[in-house]
């Protein structure tokens, strides 16, 4: 199939961030260098974090390199302060490739929602930067109309005063539902305990819907539709009637062998979703550690180690050298974590079938970036 995204595959060091005034280390979220005070942009084109400075008719100048490039500051900078990545000012879009993705945002008039819609949207960069490095197919609904859109909604005001439902966090024909209050800390760790999940994210709700969007661009009707249902099982039966067998009588006894967590057991498109998500969890975190130099020198051979020099978004990546990196990782993770007294980071066991699981994720996502290099 068609993808869309960068023309080269992204590096390593892609996720460590530098000001390109004065090589200040920033972040991705960065929107001014506290060192030298440029104001700082995110450059879709680039990669990169670039310093601005102003321009006339409110466009912006990023040195890269030595080469001028210049840009347009995204409307939900300028405006509103929930973004910060840049425009080419080749392209007539007022807002950027992330934010153009949104469909319905926030109702800015009701307490807390613009922070929340801060949230949202920085889950939603990270997704579609992680997306874009594995060049699959990003584009809005309304650009391509195999394209995906956002929609931010939230539960009634007063639920006892209307017959409006609460709002379920979905995928529906390309269209992704995030319940705003998924954004609320407190809010998503009640629900994370009411539902004994062991992880909750709002970066995690992000990637889960949106695998059930490239479910139906990448194994639907394809020619990996048998190897799927081999793997997850096949996805025919009644979908909602199966959602209500798994809240009525929960996983099956040996869930563990087959998922990675109970609810993977609800139904093949949710296997899946859930699966693609932990394939991103593992990628970006993967990419992060390698762009930071970690690795692992252990005391005594039987300990994990770990080598900092691997792309895990490369075209052509073997899986068995991204998933025999990913154990020590989770290992000083979890370690870490444990030093200062948080729960684990990664609170996951994988079976044999799960990995499997996993592998064809990746297989999956890397076919179509093996061929984006061909075009």
């Amino acid at each position: 199939m068609e993808v869309d995204g960068p023309a080269t595959a992204a590096k390593g060091e892609m996720k460590v961030f530098h000001c390109t005034n004065c090589e200040q280390l920033v972040f991705f979220e960065s929107t001014q260098c506290v060192h030298c005070g440029h104001t700082l942009a995110y450059l879709p084109d680039l990669q990169i974090m670039g310093s601005l400075e102003p321009e006339q008719g409110g466009m912006w100048i990023a040195n890269a390199s030595g080469v001028p490039h210049t840009y347009r500051l995204c409307e939900n900078y300028t405006v509103h302060n929930v973004c910060n990545w840049a425009i080419p000012d080749f392209e007539t879009q007022t807002q950027c490739q992330s934010c153009r993705l949104t469909r319905i945002a926030p109702d800015l008039d009701r307490s807390g929602f613009k922070e929340a819609w801060y949230r949202l949207e920085v889950a939603k960069r990270r997704l579609v930067y992680t997306l874009q490095q594995l060049h699959c197919f990003v584009k809005s609904s309304t650009e391509d109309p195999r394209g995906v859109a956002f929609d931010f909604l939230a539960d009634p005001e007063n639920p006892d005063e209307t017959a409006a439902a609460p709002v379920q966090s979905g995928h529906s024909n390309g269209i992704i539902t995030i319940n705003i209050a998924e954004a609320d800390d407190a809010e998503r760790e009640r629900r994370r305990l009411q539902l004994h999940e062991p992880y909750r994210t709002l970066l995690g709700h992000f990637r889960h819907e949106s695998g059930h969007y490239y479910w139906n661009l990448l194994i639907k009707d394809s020619d990996s539709i048998d190897e799927f249902r081999r793997l997850f099982g096949d996805e025919r039966p009644d979908y909602d009637q199966a959602l209500q067998n798994y809240y009525n009588h929960g996983a099956p006894p040996n869930w563990q062998q087959e998922f990675v967590t109970a609810y993977y057991g609800a139904h093949p498109w949710e296997d899946w979703a859930e699966t693609w998500a932990h394939y991103l969890h593992i990628v970006d975190t993967l990419e992060t550690a390698a762009a930071c130099g970690l690795t692992l020198h252990p005391v005594r051979l039987d300990e994990p180690s770990l080598r900092s020099s691997f792309d895990p978004m490369k075209p052509g990546t073997d899986f068995r050298h991204l998933i025999d990196r990913w154990f020590p990782l989770t290992y000083i993770l979890n370690n870490l974590n444990r030093g200062l007294g948080l729960l684990d980071g990664y609170p996951f066991v994988l079976s044999p079938r799960s990995i499997e699981k996993l592998s064809f994720v990746h297989s999956t996502v890397h076919a179509v970036s093996v061929e984006k290099q061909r075009v």
